[in-house]
Parts: C-alpha cells; sequence; structure tokens
C-alpha cells in the first residue's frame, strides 16, 4: 500500500509540475495581444463596435517576426490594442478563402510568390512586409503604414487615431508626436491628466504622416 500511495503522489507531483509550467497566469494573459482572424473580428465587430487592427505579415519576413518579439510583446501594446480595437493578424500569402461583403477573397498563385486578395486590397496593392492597416469601425481603410514599428512608435499611432483623431478638433500629428509619451497610458487609455515627467522619448521619423519603410518585399 505504501509503495502504491508513494506511486501516485510522484504521479500528481509530476502533473502539477505540468500544469505549472504550461499555464499562463492572469497577468501574463492580459500582456499578450489578442489576435482574431478576419473572421473573427467581423463577428466580434457585429456585436460591440472596434476599430480594426489589420497586421499583415508572411512567414518569411524577418521584420514581421521581429515586430511578433518585440512591438507586439510590449504589455502596454497588448493592453492598448485589447481595449480599443480587433486585432487582426492576416498572412498575405495565405491560401485559405475570406468571404467579406459578398466577394471571396482567394490566393492567387504567381511564379515566385503568391498574394491573397484580401491582403493586396487592403495594401492598395502593394504588397509590403509587414504593413499595418487601420480601419474604421465600417472596415473602410484609415491609414496604412508600411514597415517595422517598434512599441513606442506604435503606441503613438495606436493612441492618436484611436482617441485624438476621433475629437472634433485634433492635435496636427507632428505636435501629437512631440508631447506622447508611453508613461502617460494606464489601463489602456490615455490618462486626461498626465504625470509630469523628464523622460524623453525618440520620436518617430514621420513623413506626412507616414513611418519609413523598413520592409522586406
Amino acid at each position: 500500500m505504501s509503495k502504491l500511495l508513494s506511486g501516485l503522489f510522484f504521479f500528481a507531483l509530476i502533473l502539477g509540475s505540468f500544469a505549472f509550467t504550461h499555464t499562463n497566469s492572469p497577468a501574463e494573459a492580459e500582456n499578450k495581444v489578442k489576435w482574431y482572424t478576419w473572421e473573427q473580428a467581423v463577428a466580434a465587430n457585429e456585436k460591440v463596435k472596434k476599430k480594426i487592427f489589420v497586421d499583415i505579415y508572411t512567414q518569411w519576413c524577418g521584420w514581421c517576426k521581429r515586430m511578433d518579439k518585440t512591438t507586439f510583446n510590449d504589455p502596454l501594446v497588448a493592453a492598448y490594442l485589447s481595449k480599443h480595437y480587433y486585432a487582426v493578424k492576416l498572412d498575405g500569402e495565405q491560401k485559405d478563402d475570406i468571404l467579406f461583403k459578398g466577394y471571396n477573397f482567394t490566393y492567387k498563385a504567381l511564379q515566385r510568390r503568391g498574394y491573397h486578395e484580401l491582403a493586396a486590397a487592403l495594401l492598395d496593392n502593394k504588397l509590403s512586409y509587414p504593413t499595418t492597416v487601420f480601419l474604421t469601425e465600417d472596415f473602410k481603410v484609415d491609414q496604412r503604414l508600411p514597415g517595422y514599428l517598434n512599441a513606442d512608435k506604435m503606441l503613438a499611432v495606436l493612441t492618436y487615431i484611436a482617441e485624438e483623431k476621433t475629437k472634433s478638433t485634433p492635435m496636427p500629428w507632428k505636435q501629437y508626436e512631440q508631447q506622447f509619451n508611453r508613461s502617460h497610458i494606464r489601463n489602456g487609455s490615455i490618462l486626461k491628466t498626465p504625470p509630469k515627467t523628464n523622460r524623453t522619448v525618440p520620436k518617430p521619423n514621420v513623413v506626412n504622416n507616414k513611418l519609413p519603410n523598413n520592409s522586406e518585399d
């Protein structure tokens, strides 16, 4: 009997250790971007309206992978995206069809690399990866930003489009980016009365509201 109890205890210990190493805590879960498929975002938007954020990438794109490891792992980026957007990951070369607004978007094969029609439509046929596309609540293109965006640049654009740009008299983008500071964000929103800080944040290099294209075409 003692050997049996000892064996059961050892088995339970193994299971407990496995569960501990494979279960994310609530805090860890909040620091991750909740990614939707296109279809999931459309369905969710029918219930609760939000802006749509689309990360268009490919499997071979090095800058796309870097954004995944850095920008999208930033807890402030994850929290802000979850609160204000439906974040969609769209493979620019995926093979599965997507039915949207009565049209069936399909994969088109080319000699070197093919493309998905929905990605091409969102990118205005300029296939550059990664590209971040911001859509309004009714799925109209608001902004396209090609190239790698670090966490601070991403936060500046996310907050500007979600909160500042929606005001009746929004601040010009150049002025907004000069004043933006990530420390002003709490619980996925910009503080109404930001704390005073001496921290200097590098400004995004923006020309005509477009960030530099560091993408791999």
